[in-house]
């Protein structure tokens, strides 16, 4: 299973514990308690971690496709409360005030930015998984082509939430995946430059995306 990134890079799964730590230490300040999107990120949040249980529990037993739908789960969840938290945008279209910054910016915006980021890339890798232990024979096509074309599948991912959102931790997340894919496939010209190339493209369209926008509050 060629698109299984180093395993320096799973060293992100203790960030994103720091950062749901930090998350449930802000959302019990009083302020929070009565914040109508803090209250919707939670019960997001317990869904997924109910869901990461399972998909524990599944993945490690090597039920790789049964394990696929907790992982999708996982991952509407969070997406459920990247938008709660309004994340990369400054006002939400119904008029409410936006969200705001500082504090929520550190202990719940990034915290999640990284968490879906990771959670996107790890979806894709589940999937792999399960069609590399079904003995998937790829349409005929070779192992490295279909890593490259995961790749490119995740970084189009990736790409639109830096359009929409101009994410930074989220587009980080990426990066990181990428540059562990291309260490543990430093062997493979193929595959370690389609995903340098991915992680070269991805902060280049963050950096372009993010200076447009701000032009255009300045104008």
């Amino acid at each position: 299973m060629l698109i299984t990134p180093a395993n320096y890079a799973f060293a992100i799964w203790g960030l994103i514990y720091v950062g749901l730590i930090a998350y449930g230490i802000y959302q019990l300040r009083p302020a929070q308690r009565q914040d109508p999107a803090i209250q919707t990120v939670n019960r997001w949040l317990i869904v997924a971690c109910f869901a990461q249980m399972i998909w524990i529990g599944l993945f490690t037993l090597k039920y790789f496709t049964l394990s696929i739908p907790a992982m999708v789960v996982i991952l509407g969840c969070l997406i459920a409360c990247y938008q709660a938290l309004n994340i990369g945008r400054p006002a939400r279209r119904d008029g409410r005030r936006p969200a705001p910054r500082g504090h929520r910016r550190w202990y719940a915006q990034y915290p999640f930015s990284i968490y879906l980021g990771w959670i996107t890339v790890a979806t894709v890798v589940n999937i792999a998984s399960a069609l590399y232990a079904a003995d998937w024979s790829g349409w005929g096509l070779s192992d490295p082509l279909w890593t490259q074309a995961m790749i490119a599948v995740s970084g189009l991912i990736a790409a639109l939430v830096i359009w929409t959102r101009r994410d930074i931790a989220f587009t980080l997340v990426f990066c990181w995946a990428y540059g562990a894919i291309a260490v543990r496939h430093s062997d493979s010209s193929a595959i370690a430059g389609t995903a340098i190339t991915a992680a070269v493209l991805l902060l280049g369209g963050l950096i372009f995306c993010r200076s447009k926008a701000k032009l255009k509050r300045q104008n």
